[in-house]
């Protein structure tokens, strides 16, 4: 860890925001089964399940090939020198985190558990608080500008902001 960084501590990751609590809700869907669907509906819930998976582990390597492209960390224990504005980070300030929601979310509807779910309400507030507010908050203080511009172009899950321009036009 360096001290010109968002995190000080290890766990502060995706890993753990959102691993430790879908592997709790799998275990309370051991013992106290929370199902979802049954019948003709699972039919259509677990392809939507696989392709939510597969959709965020797609942001995720994405992501971490942009960073590689641009040699950054992906812990956000160690200090960064860009604004990676490129690739996945065109349309998601966060596409870590986003291939992270996506992932549990499949997983919670291919295994059908709502605990999962639940789970997964509570790691996007985790995240939230614990990941992105001290990161955005890092990256505003080392980068200024940049980033404050990067903020109004891009949201911080998904999609683009409209600019001023377009707004006008309408």
């Amino acid at each position: 860890m360096n001290a010109d960084s968002a995190h000080k501590s290890h766990w502060k990751i995706a890993e753990f925001i959102f691993g430790i609590p879908l592997l709790v809700s799998i275990a309370f869907q051991w013992i106290i089964p929370f199902a979802l669907s049954e019948g003709i509906l699972r039919q259509f819930i677990i392809p939507v399940g696989v392709f939510l998976v597969i959709t965020g582990v797609g942001f995720i390597v994405l992501a971490r090939r942009e960073f590689a492209r641009y040699v950054q960390p992906t812990d956000p224990g160690f200090p960064t020198t860009k604004v990676i504005q490129t690739g996945v980070f065109a349309i998601s300030r966060n596409p870590l985190y986003l291939g992270s929601v996506l992932v549990t979310m499949g997983i919670a509807l291919t295994l059908s558990t709502l605990w999962a779910l639940i789970a997964l309400f509570l790691s996007i507030i985790f995240c939230y608080c614990i990941l992105i507010v001290p990161e955005e908050k890092y990256l505003v203080a080392k980068f200024g500008k940049e980033y404050t511009d990067y903020m109004a172009s891009v949201h911080r899950w998904f999609g683009r902001k409209r600019s001023n321009i377009d707004k006008s036009s309408m």
